[in-house]
């Protein structure tokens, strides 16, 4: 599947659906995975229709038992050490595009 290829909606719906397979595969229904969660109905149907916070998604795949696939989700990128060494401290920030202020125009003057 190329999800590049997909909206942020197409790509929030298949998630849906693939939650969906999962509690249907392990043969819960939606009020077992709601009480199981403490996440109301409507979250659940909500998040198994596309829409839903990641708070609800992360508590559902607790419960069904499938958190290891977060790391296949956004694996934890390492540093090797030198690559440790050369940068001298981890980063913490993005330095972000530095924009450079229009020059004023001196016929003003």
């Amino acid at each position: 599947m190329d999800l590049y290829s997909m909206t942020d909606t197409g790509i929030g719906e298949e998630i849906g659906h693939r939650i969906k397979r999962l509690r249907l595969r392990k043969n819960m229904t939606q009020v077992e995975l709601s009480k199981a969660t403490k996440l109301s109905l409507n979250a659940i149907k909500s998040l198994e229709g596309g829409k839903g916070k990641l708070s609800s998604i992360i508590g559902i795949l607790r419960e069904l038992h499938a958190l290891d696939n977060l790391n296949n989700f956004i694996p934890d990128i390492q540093i090797s050490p030198l690559q440790q060494a050369q940068m001298g401290k981890q980063r913490e920030r993005a330095s972000g595009k530095r924009i450079k202020p229009a020059k004023e125009n001196q016929s003003d003057w």
